[in-house]
């Protein structure tokens, strides 16, 4: 044998592995195969409907025959021929009886997913199936078998029938039938989130919640009591609720009725289950170029179903409530010696001066409690409000607002701290029934009220949020809160923050969270945005891809990102032409007036384009600063944050810049903090979340599969101010105020960026060009840390000199 042919015939055996793999994955093989099982699904379909027709003739003919059985029989009447009345007898008979039919069902959907005519989950396919069939046929078997039992099906299949017999035997009817229903229940939880809801209708079974958590529980009376007073009042439907008996009954005021005196002790929401998340379908996304824009959509919808924006992390997992610290809390039982010194005080200091008060009610809160009192007519709510200092000396506690009158009551509510304040941890939050069961596109839980409600917002109805109070008072917790209750909600695919943190180490703790949840600029190494020039850069490129976003929303003719989105993913959008789903953008800066004060209007002018336009495309900002003053939140700041949070802060003048009005100011610290939008201010005690929470949560989500890289912001060359500045320093083209500058450092003698920014009014970006540009023209030395720059010209003859030599264009 020659080589030549010797190197052919090893040459083609080499080659027949591959023609093997290429032929199985063929698309026409896999289109054949799809044929064959869709076809035999349809041929086994029509063999046992003809079987209900003629299994009775054909019965003693093919009984005992396998499947396998070739010989001749005559006289076949079912419509398939021998072979299918031998398939339908074994499928019907045999096996599971009429649930035969979800198999053979499962079968049409492998050749239609084959034939790629139709995108079909076969795995979620194949377990509804299974289920279905295992459990139909118990079920026929059990309650209907007993009616075919001189029939010649079995409706059950032989597989229903022993099985049936076996649990009677030992579970008897009624426990059989409760087992049927206790399985059909669970199959159908995991099938439907609407069954526990639906169950709890049919029985009328609702959660029980304590009277208390209603109306509140009135001190002094027994739950007999408390019967007796609900059935007077379906007696007497036209008659008042009789009041509530006297907590005390010896007054130290005999001209004062305290008889009427409540105290309302609010409970929590009731806890939930830790949340899980539902594993999405894997959808590709695919749409042929070739396709004219808007041509084949509903087929194309029909064909791949809608496009899932979490395919690339399907796997990924919301954070469990346990990474949570559940703290102990205290007995809740209410100090009624503490309850009543503060009535019979409040009661004593509005006597001294004339205010006669018809009943007062108390609502205790974590660290609050409001007292509501209804004084008698004719006395002028002025007066009343008029004695807060009064009314706070009395009591000796810090922190007293008086809230004259109550929105939407005909109360005066007086707000005085507990003696003992309770910690309201995140867990809390996160696990209650409000907030598992809230609607809101990005829910931001900051804590509980007064009443002990969860306190939620929409930040998208907000739509951007401003912070402020003094150092200490609790304004990183509530941003790690904020942030905390969106990561609970929310997948990858559909949030990311911008974290700007000028302390450099409050946000440090997200760094592990980079490629699921955070954005940056492209040549940015850091996640966390702490140089004052990245964050210039950061949020100009913000306000590019917020126009960017706008340019997508004229082209698909929508009004936000709502509703862009949703014809992205019913696939009505072309990403050849540029079109992408839009995830949220929550932009969080953690020190505002540092920023303010650093960089000025280079700062403020970007972030008043996002908070004015950047709503609708789904662009959001949260700020904060311990600088509550009017040359840090301006009157443009102010004019585009409607929502505002202020924690507590010292002068009654800062609380007026932060919510127009005082109350900060009387505020108690440790997270006590008043919301205020529109018209309505609400005082809310912020969800305590440790660092090593934050940790946790950090690291359950770096742990898994994330994308490959941070979401990428466009990028930003540089503005307009700079723009006849070279991206490289050079002497070519001198900054306008180059010669002024030199002059102005030669004459303090110190080379200072923020010394040229200050005197000349400029950003820090422009300059930093310019002593850039002076350390080049040999003027000023290289940098030295945090030390000014050596300036090498004494006086201003010599640097006259050095000036007139550079050339200029």
């Amino acid at each position: 044998m020659t080589k030549g042919k010797l190197f052919r015939k090893q040459k083609n055996s080499a080659s027949e592995p591959s023609r093997l793999k290429h032929f199985i994955k063929s698309d026409a093989t896999h289109f054949v195969l799809g044929l064959i099982i869709f076809m035999f699904a349809v041929y086994a379909t029509i063999s046992i409907v003809s079987f209900f027709f003629t299994g009775a003739a054909d019965q003693s003919k093919i009984e005992g025959l396998s499947l396998f059985h070739w010989g001749k029989i005559s006289g076949i009447q079912n419509w398939t021929g021998t072979r299918g009345a031998i398939l339908s007898n074994t499928l019907l008979n045999e096996w599971f009886g009429i649930p035969t039919l979800f198999l053979l069902l499962f079968l049409a959907f492998v050749g239609l997913r084959l034939m790629k005519a139709r995108y079909i989950n076969l795995i979620k396919q194949f377990v509804l199936c299974s289920v279905l069939t295992l459990w139909t046929s118990l079920a026929l078997s059990f309650f209907f078998g007993a009616f075919f039992n001189e029939s010649t099906i079995y409706i059950g299949g032989k597989h229903g029938t022993a099985l049936s017999d076996l649990m009677k035997n030992n579970f008897g009817k009624p426990g059989t039938f409760l087992i049927i229903i206790i399985v059909f229940i669970i199959a159908m939880m995991f099938i439907s989130s609407q069954t526990i809801p639906f169950v709890r209708k049919l029985f009328n079974l609702k959660p029980i919640i304590p009277r208390s958590t209603k109306k509140g529980l009135e001190v002094g009376n027994t739950p007999e009591k408390e019967k007796d007073k609900e059935k007077d009042k379906h007696r007497t439907d036209d008659k008042p609720a009789p009041v509530a008996a006297p907590v005390n009954t010896v007054s130290t005021v005999s001209t004062v009725n305290t008889d009427d005196f409540e105290i309302v002790v609010p409970n929590g929401d009731e806890l939930l289950p830790k949340p899980s998340a539902p594993e999405p379908p894997v959808v590709p996304f695919a749409i042929e170029s070739s396709k004219e824009e808007g041509e084949g959509e509903e087929n194309l919808l029909e064909k791949l179903g809608p496009f899932n924006p979490k395919a690339d992390l399907s796997l990924y997992r919301l954070p469990s409530v346990d990474l949570l610290q559940k703290y102990s809390q205290r007995d809740t039982q209410v100090d009624m010696v503490e309850q009543n010194d503060n009535k019979n005080r409040i009661i004593q200091t509005l006597d001294k001066f004339g205010i006669k008060i018809k009943s007062i009610k108390a609502t205790v809160g974590p660290t609050v409690t409001l007292y509501e009192i209804i004084p008698e007519d004719g006395i002028r709510i002025n007066k009343i409000r008029n004695l807060e200092d009064d009314i706070a000396m009395s009591l000796a506690a810090l922190g007293i607002r008086i809230i004259a009158p109550m929105p939407g009551k005909g109360t005066i509510g007086i707000e005085v701290p507990n003696k003992e304040p309770q910690t309201v941890s995140m867990h809390s939050i996160i696990a209650s029934r409000k907030y598992q069961e809230s609607k809101f596109e990005l829910p931001i839980a900051l804590g509980r009220t007064i009443t002990n409600e969860v306190f939620m917002v929409d930040l998208i109805k907000m739509p951007h949020l401003l912070v402020a109070g003094a150092t200490g008072q609790g304004k990183s917790v509530g941003l790690n809160a904020a942030i905390t209750s969106l990561l609970y909600r929310k997948h990858p695919a559909e949030l990311k923050f911008v974290l700007i943190d000028p302390k450099m180490v409050e946000f440090s703790i997200y760094s592990v969270i980079e490629k699921h949840f955070l954005a940056k600029l492209p040549d940015s190494e850091k996640p966390i945005i702490t140089d004052f020039t990245k964050v210039i850069y950061t949020l100009n490129s913000l306000t590019k891809e917020m126009d960017d976003r706008y340019i997508l929303l004229e082209k698909a003719g929508s009004r936000n990102v709502q509703e862009y989105n949703e014809k992205f993913i019913n696939r009505r959008l072309n990403p050849m032409k540029g079109h992408r789903f839009m995830p949220y953008i929550v932009v969080i800066i953690d020190e505002f007036g540092d920023l303010i004060m650093t960089a000025g209007k280079e700062i403020e002018q970007p972030i008043a384009r996002i908070a004015q336009k950047a709503r609708a495309v789904g662009i959001h900002m949260i700020i904060a600063t311990q600088r509550p003053t009017t040359n840090i939140i301006t009157g443009t700041i102010k004019a585009n944050f409607p929502a505002r949070l202020a924690f507590r802060v010292i002068t009654a003048v800062d609380s007026r810049t932060i919510l127009d009005s005082t109350g900060a100011n009387q505020l108690i610290g440790r997270g006590d903090m008043l919301f205020f939008q529109g018209n309505d201010m609400t005082r809310i005690q912020c969800a305590f979340v440790d660092t090593p929470e934050v940790e946790r949560i950090s690291k359950f989500i770096g742990s898994q599969q994330a994308y490959p890289t941070a979401y990428m912001l466009p990028e930003y060359t540089g503005d307009q101010e700079d723009s006849s500045l070279s991206s490289t320093v050079s002497l070519d083209s001198l900054d306008p105020l180059f010669d002024d500058a030199a002059r102005l450092l030669v004459i303090h003698q110190q080379g200072s960026t923020s010394l040229i920014q200050r005197k000349f009014s400029i950003g820090y970006n422009r300059a930093g060009r310019i002593v850039d540009q002076l350390e080049l023209a040999g003027i000023v030395g290289p940098a030295q840390g945090s030390k000014p720059r050596d300036v090498y010209f004494q006086d201003e003859y010599s640097l006259e000199q050095k000036l007139n030599s550079l050339k200029r264009p």
